[in-house]
């Protein structure tokens, strides 16, 4: 019997995330079955944006060896009570996604600006592709947002219930963000 119950994790994650502000469209679950590796993927946006322009994904990484790896040290725990050492972590991405902006953004200041944002609880990564559909055409202009953050196994088996708060807080507060400057990069005004 596992001592993490992950996909009631992952549930307890989207209900957090709703009361957050975001409305949660999708959920997949994937398994390699060669190394038994998973992926959880959730689909959301903030509850204003159900039309658009702005989609959030989240992705939580499971390694089996890990899982095991803290199976291992909290079965070998004295003490029932005891807590476990917070040596063990799945990666948690938040990918943000916007169409492709005719005004786009100068990826420096937005860079800058979200840093603040997201502040060290979601530190942020600002990138961009410029695609041409033909020689002739503009560069139409796609950003990617992508914050990392570290989900301590520990905690989840502790059940401490405010695990993600603040990087949900700032998952928002970037999306908020975006979705004002949004019409601008899209239009132009």
């Amino acid at each position: 019997m596992a001592v993490i119950d992950i996909a009631g994790f992952v549930a307890d994650l989207k209900d957090h995330a709703v009361d957050h502000g975001f409305h949660v469209h999708d959920e997949r679950h994937f398994v390699e079955t060669y190394s038994l590796r998973q992926a959880w993927e959730v689909d959301l946006h903030p509850d204003d944006a159900c039309g658009g322009p702005l989609d959030l994904h989240l992705a939580l990484e499971i390694d089996p060896r890990v899982l095991l790896s803290f199976e291992d040290l909290v079965l070998d725990l004295d003490d029932e009570d005891a807590e476990p050492p917070d040596l063990h972590r799945f990666p948690l991405h938040f990918t943000w996604g916007l169409p492709p902006l005719p005004h786009g953004p100068d990826l420096l200041i937005l860079a800058t600006d979200l840093a603040g944002i997201g502040g060290p609880q979601l530190p942020l990564e600002v990138s961009a592709i410029d695609s041409y559909a033909s020689v002739t055409d503009g560069a139409d202009r796609t950003v990617g947002i992508v914050g990392r953050v570290e989900v301590s196994l520990a905690r989840v088996y502790l059940g401490q219930e405010d695990l993600l708060c603040d990087v949900l807080d700032a998952a928002s507060a970037v999306s908020a963000y975006l979705l004002e400057r949004a019409p601008a990069w899209l239009d132009g005004r």
